[in-house]
């Protein structure tokens, strides 16, 4: 049972390392396409609306689909007053402690309204309201969905291994 768990949750963290690694490679073209348009801005006084809107939904992109990869390295934000001086035992059970009452609920309420507002972006078929935007808002909008599922499996994989974790150690 408990070698089930592990498996499960590190494949769990695999589809998030997978993801992760290629959504880093937006950052690389987000500094691409920024420094164009500061070039084509700056020498030939010109932008596009297209220009800037894809510039965030790069970001965005970057931001809500890498979230559950950052968790997976622990690379989040973490108030870590007496956390760094804790048993590995007592951290095992605050992360199990703080993924179920916190994050795993938040995700969840992330993921539904998060839906929602895709869903009326979709069936009216939102485009960008300026000029020259970029169509099809909808799907930037459900970008915030899969990122908050992503962020939901790598908190389960999470909670798994930080239950399995208090329950192994050695000094209980």
């Amino acid at each position: 049972m408990k070698k089930a768990g592990y498996t499960l949750a590190n494949r769990i963290s695999q589809i998030n390392e997978w993801i992760g690694k290629k959504i880093s490679w937006l950052t690389f073209l987000l500094v691409i396409l920024v420094c164009f348009d500061v070039i084509v801005r700056y020498l030939f006084n010109d932008t596009a609306a297209w220009i800037m809107e894809l510039e965030w939904h790069m970001f965005a992109l970057i931001f809500l689909l890498g979230a559950g990869y950052a968790f997976k390295h622990d690379r989040h934000v973490r108030v870590d007053l007496f956390y760094s001086n804790f048993k590995e035992k007592d951290k095992a059970l605050v992360n199990l402690i703080g993924g179920l009452l916190f994050l795993i609920p938040w995700t969840i309420v992330i993921i539904i309204a998060s839906f929602n507002y895709a869903n009326v972006s979709f069936q009216i078929r939102e485009t960008s309201p300026d000029p020259g935007g970029l169509p099809a808002r909808y799907i930037i909008k459900f970008a915030i969905t899969l990122g908050g599922i992503l962020l939901f499996l790598q908190a389960l994989a999470n909670v798994i291994k930080s239950y399995l974790d208090y329950h192994s150690s050695s000094d209980q």
